[in-house]
Parts: C-alpha cells; structure tokens; sequence
C-alpha cells in the first residue's frame, strides 16, 4: 500500500502527461476512481500478474495471453483488483483491437480504472517518465520533512511557543492549519489571515468533514501520546501531493506533541488560545467582526446571546474556569496583562446577566476563601460591543483596587461603583490632570518623608471622610499627634483641609497621583 513516505502520482496525473497523451488514452471502465495513488509502473504480460504485485501499480499490458479466453480476462482484471492495483492500461493491436467487453465489465464491477491506448505506444518510456517522476517526488517529500522536523525542532529548543510553531508549519504547507481539540473546538490557527477566516466561518460545519475524510486537500493528523490521544492538526486546503501534505502533518503532529510534551509554556493551548482571542478583544487592533469565527470555532457560543465581560484582579484562570464549569456556564477564561484575569460569560438572552455575574462572584469567593472582588461590565447583546465592555471592566477592576485598604471588598462592582475614583483612572495619563496633581501635592511630594509619613495620613483622612477619629485609630498614634501632622500637610501644601472645595482639590490630586503610579 502507499504510505505517506512513498510520495505517489494519481491515476489521473499519470494520464495527463504528455507521453501518455501521444497514445490517445481512453477511460472504459473505473472512471471514478482516477484520483487512486500510482507507487509504480509494472509491464507485465503474465496472466497471474497479480502474484508478482504488492499494491498501488499501474499495470501495462497489450494482453497477448488473454486474446480468445474470456475466462482469463475476467480473472486477470479479478486477481488485479485482489492485488489492490491502481489501474490497468491495456495498448490495443493485435491482441485486441478494440476494448474487450469482459474485461471493462469486470474492471467496472471491481471499481479498477481501465484504460486503453488507441495508438501504439512505447510502454519503456511511459515506464521512464513516470519512474523518474516518482523518485524525484519522493526526493523532494523526503527533503521537506526533514527541513520541517529541522525547523521545528530547533524552535522547540529555543522555547518557542506554539504560534510560533504553527507559522513555521503553515509556511512550508502554503495553506491554513488548524490545530483543534478532540471535540474538535480550534485551539490555534495559522496562515493567511483571509484563509483563516475562510476556514473557520463554517467551522461547525467543515470540521466534521476534516475529521473523516481528507478530499480537496484537508490531511489530518492525530495529536497524543502515552496511548491518549488529546487533539489534532488539520492542514486546510493542501494544493501539493497528497502524499506529501500527509507526510508534512505527520511531521508536524511529532514536534507539537514534543513540544506539548516538554511543557514550552506555563499555559495549555486552550488557555492560550482564550488569551489570544481576548486580548484581541481587548487591544481592538483587530475589529470584533473579524474575530467572530474565532470565537465561534473555540466553542463561544454566540448566535443570539448575551455578552458578560467579567475581570478579577490577579485571579487564577483554572479556579475561575472550575467556577464556570460548576455553574454550568458557557464563556472563555484568559489571563491579560497586568494581573487581570478576564472572563467573557455568554448567555441566552432571556438569562438575567447581573444576576448571574453575581452568583459566580459569590460561589468564586466561596471557592477560593479569598476576599475576591470581580468587576463586571452591563451585559452586551452585540458582538461588536464585547471590546468596549471588556475594556470598562478591566477599568472598573483596576479602580476598585485603588480603594483605600481598609475598605470591605465587594463581591461585585460595576462601573457605578468606582464613582470618583473610576473618572479618574481614566483621566490619569492626561496631561493636564498629570500637571493639576503635581501643582496641588508639590509641598509633599517633594519632601523625603512625604511618603513614609505625611502622604499616607492624607490619604486615609480624606479617605475617610476627613474623620479624625478613624484616622488616628488607624495610623495608631494620639489624636495631638494627628493634628500635628495635619498641621504640617496644610503648611506644606498650602491649604486649609476644612475648607470644602480645598481638601476635595487635594483629594482629586491625590487620587490623580495614587492612579499615575499604580
């Protein structure tokens, strides 16, 4: 049988060149099985050819020991189709001038192409043409495996992650790849931006079909190892030989299972491909609209629902993916930058979204035994509004960490939460409101003991409510030794903290300054 380090021409390829044509060749029988692999050219005039064949020849015969015997010719297309040959090619002449009914009724009936030649034809050099073609093809298969099983081994040396593995796969197949779960949910993608698209629009639909057959250039190969299998990489649209593309998978699935196996990265594919997809989101370098298939091929569902864009503070993925699970709810986890774990929750639209955000805030807490504090987003019906709201639960999660610390933790809160402190986060890279909070906090900020004594009691005065009381107690000094401070914070900056409009000035200030330097 052919195997994939035996690089074959089809049946229909063989009859295309141009020494075959010069015999006028005609299909009487097998037509639709022309795409069969041809491993060699066999000349053979014995009627028990089939003996002498191991499988995936093209026979050449001009059938001189058959002419006259029906019997024979029925049997010898039998025994070629029990030696699994890839098609007869019978010169017609002397022997048979026109092509034999019992053999093209057999060959039918067993689904072997039989073809004629209408012209006397040199069989030495059909047999020279493809022989030659053959050895280079297999010459070449075997060079690009070993340039591949080159390159990816020297990326998995140096660490690379799987993208970067990908891209180097989908560089040498000229076509998208596909690496999926055994659910058959796209874990990573790479090649042409637009093929990918393509690829993964009717993902649902077209995944089935990679996973069964490999027609019109999808090869698959299997992802495992230690007797589990756990994924697959699909190559989408592979346009060189069959032989070659199954060759080229097979040596990508052994540097992804390597690679997997010698744990490139602190994440699985499935948390990188969440991170990828929602830091995208996030970023909107790419518009929403493109990243649609991509969320519908990682397993979101997105047809009719409702999108909750959830963040916790230096949250564990795996915990808050194990929260999602025991609640039974749809969504993709992800960790972002800067300590922030992203959660995009995606439900029916007849769900009430606030309720459930708050339900997985109190069983996460529940969970973990930490004071965790998640921030939500409104729910978004629309797909083209998930980045923005992302992007205001990632502001509302790092405004409540601003919060003095001596505050309770929510379970939950929303923009409507952060208030003043929410505004100016968001103002805090402007450079007016940069200038307005070193002007009003110049007296302290430019002392050396600003932040180790006087800023701090500022902060939690005015955090407070400028109660003295609460300050004292938690500064843990006298109540004479608080006023003397404040004294010295008034001299300093200029102010009088009694006065309204001046210590909301100096909070704002503060608040402005505590958001620059998180």
């Amino acid at each position: 049988m052919t195997t994939a380090l035996e690089p074959a021409l089809s049946v229909r390829q063989v009859l295309t060149l141009d020494r075959v044509l010069a015999g006028e060749p005609e299909v009487v029988a097998g037509a639709g099985h022309l795409d069969r692999p041809v491993r060699w050219v066999h000349v053979a005039e014995a009627a028990d050819v089939g003996v002498m064949l191991s499988g995936g020849e093209m026979v050449l015969t001009t059938g001189v020991l058959l002419a006259g015997d029906p019997d024979a010719q029925a049997e010898y297309i039998r025994s070629l189709h029990r030696a699994e040959a890839a098609a007869v090619v019978l010169g017609l002449g002397r022997a048979f001038p026109a092509p034999p009914d019992v053999m093209r009724r057999a060959a039918e009936r067993c689904g072997l192409p039989m073809v004629v030649l209408h012209r006397p034809f040199p069989f030495a050099e059909l047999t020279e043409e493809v022989q030659s073609r053959l050895v280079r093809s297999k010459f070449a298969a075997v060079s690009l495996s070993e340039a591949v099983r080159t390159a990816l081994t020297g990326l998995i040396t140096a660490g690379a992650p799987l993208q970067r593995m990908l891209d180097e796969i989908a560089g040498h197949a000229a076509c998208p790849v596909v690496v999926t779960n055994l659910a058959h949910r796209v874990l990573a993608t790479a090649g042409e931006r637009s093929a990918v698209d393509d690829v993964l629009r009717d993902w649902e639909r077209i995944a089935r079909q990679a996973g069964g057959s490999e027609g019109d250039g999808w090869i698959r190969a299997e992802l495992g190892g230690r007797g589990e299998r756990w994924g697959r990489i699909v190559l989408c649209g592979y346009r060189g030989e069959g032989a070659t593309g199954r060759l080229l998978a097979d040596r990508a699935a052994e540097s992804l299972v390597l690679h997997r196996m010698l744990g490139g990265s602190v994440h699985t594919w499935e948390e990188e491909s969440a991170q990828s997809l929602l830091t995208d989101l996030v970023s909107g370098v790419v518009p929403a609209r493109q990243l649609l298939p991509r969320a519908r091929a990682a397993g979101l569902p997105v047809n009719r629902r409702a999108f909750v864009p959830l963040v916790v503070r230096d949250g564990d993925p795996v915990q808050l993916d194990r929260v999602l699970r025991l609640l039974g709810l749809p969504g993709l986890v992800a960790e972002l930058a800067d300590g922030a774990t992203a959660v995009l929750l995606s439900l029916a639209r007849d769900q009430d979204g606030e309720a459930l955000a708050a339900h997985f805030a109190l069983r996460l807490r529940h969970e973990t035994g930490a004071r965790t504090t998640v921030a939500a987003a409104s729910p978004h019906t629309a797909w083209d509004d998930v980045p923005g709201g992302l992007r205001e639960a990632l502001h509302v999660a790092e405004a409540a960490a601003d919060a003095p610390a001596d505050q309770d933790e929510p379970l939950l809160v929303r923009l409507r939460d952060v208030h003043l402190r929410g505004l100016v986060r968001l103002l805090r890279d402007d450079p007016h409101v940069q200038s307005f909070a070193e002007r009003e906090l110049d007296g302290l900020l430019c002392g050396a003991d600003a932040e180790s004594e006087l800023l701090p009691v500022l902060r939690t005065y005015l955090a407070t409510g400028r109660n003295k009381s609460r300050t004292a107690q938690l500064h843990h000094v006298s109540r004479p030794a608080l006023y003397r401070r404040l004294e010295a914070i008034e001299a300093r900056l200029g102010v009088d903290l009694d006065d309204f409009e001046q210590a909301a000035s100096v909070h704002i200030a503060l608040l402005a300054h505590d958001a620059q330097q998180r």
